[in-house]
């Protein structure tokens, strides 16, 4: 049986109001103004999704009920605590994913903490950003909770309505940035990767994506990370940010918020259906 947890209530609050308010495409969310590189690391054409990732299901075939069934099955999380970490979820961009991994790597991350880390998220952001936007244009998928009336985890908007499903931004976003930790924090990879992939599943969670949104964000999210590690550019700044990041799992760790990281084990500890 499902444990809830009632004190992640204070993980929804925490989140802003505007955050919760929708869930639209990644490029809806501005890239900080202080961030020094305003271009992608991947000139433009260097790495096209659309040719990696396969069509989402057709609807009538086996792969597209089960894909309807995984969003039957996740509205039974309303009012859970893996209901909460989903809404908390919601909110995405660099400096957010940034705290969203401090239970996984033992420590609270701020941008203060580790600029040159942050810098190189938002440089790569710019990168997820077209390589979840060509794909999503391209296949057109509506969103899960359109045509019925079951719980999703932000408001029902027409912004929501009109933002495509296929592939998850949030989680090309999310898996992308879990690998670039992984590489700059090898002895945390374990943690790191397990919390980019309930990031992900946190979209069926809430209702706004099918698993194979989420399954193909995951595919987006290597592709583009296999991409980046061909640029010089980035290499570099994930040398920068791997000793950066090295220092400050050096120091006494800044204990993260104990709710969050009870949620995040519980995700972990109980798959989706």
């Amino acid at each position: 049986m499902r444990r809830r947890l009632p004190t992640l209530a204070a993980l929804v609050l925490a989140v802003p109001a505007l955050a919760r308010e929708a869930a639209p495409p990644v490029s809806a969310d501005p890239v900080l103004p202080q961030a020094p590189a305003r271009v992608p690391y991947l000139a433009a054409g260097t790495l096209d999704t659309r040719a990696i990732l396969p069509p989402p299901p057709k609807p009538g075939t086996e792969a597209e009920a089960g894909d309807r069934l995984t969003y039957a099955g996740t509205r039974a999380f309303k009012d859970t605590g893996r209901w909460a970490l989903a809404t908390a979820d919601v909110q995405g961009g660099a400096q957010h994913l940034l705290a969203a991994f401090s239970c996984a790597l033992g420590t609270r991350l701020t941008p203060a903490r580790v600029p040159a880390l942050l810098a190189l998220l938002e440089r790569t952001r710019l990168d997820v950003i077209a390589a979840v936007d060509a794909p999503k244009g391209l296949y057109r998928r509506p969103r899960p909770h359109l045509g019925n009336d079951l719980p999703i985890c932000v408001p029902r908007s027409e912004r929501l309505a009109a933002s495509w499903s296929y592939p998850s931004g949030h989680a090309t976003e999310g898996w992308t940035y879990a690998l670039i930790l992984a590489a700059a924090a090898p002895a945390q990879a374990t943690a790191v990767l397990q919390r980019g992939r309930l990031y992900g599943e946190s979209r069926m969670v809430c209702g706004v994506h099918w698993r194979s949104d989420v399954e193909a964000g995951r595919t987006n999210g290597a592709a583009l990370f296999a991409g980046l590690l061909g640029s010089d550019a980035f290499r570099a700044d994930l040398e920068k940010a791997r000793a950066e990041l090295a220092r400050a799992l050096a120091e006494p760790a800044v204990a993260p918020d104990p709710a969050t990281c009870a949620a995040e084990a519980e995700a972990a500890a109980n798959p989706l259906p």
